[in-house]
């Protein structure tokens, strides 16, 4: 027997419809809403509604445009609207949506035909369209408020450059005459032209969109991200763990440890005896010359407590020690730019990291935040996820977040931090958790681990170290063994 769809649309063909009125009294279907009916007699009838909305306004309102706020939001507004240009103005309410069908336009070249014969607004329309007049006010608003406008606009750049916004701006020029948007229009051109910084900024109102006007446009998602993150860790109390390696020789054999840690999360795979003879002759392996160089140069960034021992003051400060840093950690890896921010976009996965030209403007931004926390193991966790997110460098990103963090644990005199072979994955997981579902308790759970285990690690016996790292599984790979404190 044909499965019968989800919604089934009332006919006036006299056939379909006596079909339809067989199948509601057998009660295979149900009447949800005037000429809709549904074959799901288990779920609500506002779910299904919503599930099948888009596909629903194409069947009753054929050529129809997705338009306004709804053009950009792709659902209902918080009251249940949605809001479409079509042949005629009216209210229609469909269960507990309210279509709210506003008189203009059919489509035009280049506005999207997304569900039957229901389009959407193209962007440069999208754009005209809500910067009209709008007497509505709160929830029942059919624009989008200017500040998200602007970020709006803020992501065209990102992602196409200032040539794609440019683009927007020509073909909301021409759409402009054809449907009477020439008001609207001058509003855009001015909004883009000072976020070009172009014309005066005054009538920007977005912080992100202001900060470009000024030459330092920031990654607003990522800020958002970064004071979740300080709102999460200044509401927690975290233990003191001191140094226990104070005397020079068992802080550098740590450093040689944290060094080869480090490096074999990136994939070097030096094996710890050779990284030893590395460390103590400073001479690379002519086979490994590139690993060699990694776990070199780490270690002499990581060794040197008097370089550790600083922390940034001032924005330009924490931009100061992240290139000087990082020159020493690349230092013989000339094609990675060492000591210079990133040139290009870098990516690992599905994940894109801050868009380069985005880069100084969001370190600076979330510095803001860096500075309100009091806690050294706060500020280190919030230092190491916000390097995280913004890769600042083509390479050693990584690295360089790791010492960043152990630099404020150094600061405040207290235990560094290690995270071995066996526990890689855990730290890299509770990093894409951060990213993907803004999970700060499973990061700070995952360095509090860390930092638990990293505290015992301690003497001026290289061997006695490493032979205590072995009987905590620290070599291991993830899937041999789990992390012993």
């Amino acid at each position: 027997m044909e499965k019968i769809p989800e919604i089934v649309f009332g006919s006036s063909d006299k056939n379909e419809s006596k079909a339809i009125s067989k199948l509601v009294k057998e009660k295979k279907l149900k009447k949800i809403a005037p000429r809709i009916y549904t074959s799901n007699l288990l779920d609500s009838e506002s779910s299904i509604i919503r599930r099948n909305l888009f596909f629903i306004l194409g069947k009753l309102y054929p050529g129809a445009v997705l338009s306004y706020r709804s053009a950009f939001e792709f659902k209902p507004t918080e009251d249940g609207s949605v809001y479409l240009t079509y042949k005629y103005s009216k209210n229609v309410y469909i269960h507990d949506t309210k279509i709210r069908l506003i008189k203009g336009a059919g489509p035009e070249e280049g506005d999207n035909k997304v569900f039957g014969d229901l389009y959407v607004s193209q962007k440069a329309r999208a754009f005209l369209e809500n910067l009209g007049r709008d007497k509505q006010t709160g929830l029942t608003r059919r624009n989008l408020d200017i500040k998200t406008v602007e970020k709006e606009l803020e992501k065209i750049i990102i992602s196409g450059g200032e040539d794609e916004l440019n683009k927007l701006r020509d073909t909301a020029g021409l759409l402009s005459e054809k449907l009477n948007f020439q008001k609207e229009f001058k509003k855009l051109n001015d909004i883009i032209s000072a976020m070009l910084a172009t014309h005066p900024s005054k009538i920007l109102k977005s912080p992100a969109a202001l900060a470009r006007a000024f030459g330092k446009p920031y990654d607003s998602r990522r800020l958002e991200l970064f004071e979740n993150l300080f709102r999460f860790l200044d509401k927690q109390d975290f233990p003191y763990l001191p140094e226990k390696n104070t005397t020079e020789k068992s802080y550098r054999n740590f450093a040689f440890f944290e060094s080869y840690f480090s490096n074999y999360i990136e994939g070097t795979r030096l094996e710890i005896e050779d990284a030893k003879e590395v460390i103590r002759t400073g001479i690379p392996l002519p086979l490994q010359i590139n690993d060699s160089h990694d776990v070199l140069g780490t270690y002499l960034v990581v060794s040197e407590r008097g370089n550790m021992n600083r922390t940034p003051e001032t924005p330009d400060e924490l931009t100061g020690l992240l290139k000087h840093r990082h020159r020493i950690l690349l230092s013989a890896r000339t094609e990675k730019a060492p000591g210079e921010f990133k040139n290009v976009n870098n990516r690992a996965g599905s994940t894109e990291f801050v868009d380069y030209t985005l880069v100084a403007g969001t370190l600076e931004k979330s510095f803001e935040f860096y500075r309100l926390l009091t806690d050294p193991f706060a500020r280190a966790a919030y230092m190491h996820l916000i390097l995280s997110e913004i890769h600042p460098f083509i390479d050693g990103n990584g690295r360089i977040a790791r010492v960043m963090l152990n630099a404020e644990l150094v600061r405040s005199n207290q235990s560094k931090i290690i995270i071995p072979n066996v526990y890689r994955e855990d730290y890299i997981l509770s990093l894409k958790q951060v990213t993907k579902k803004s999970d700060f308790k499973l990061y700070i759970d995952m360095l509090a681990r860390a930092r638990k285990f990293s505290a015992d690690i301690c003497g001026d016996d290289t061997n006695e170290m490493q032979a205590y790292l072995r009987k905590c599984n620290a070599f291991l790979e993830p899937d041999e063994g789990r992390l012993k404190l």
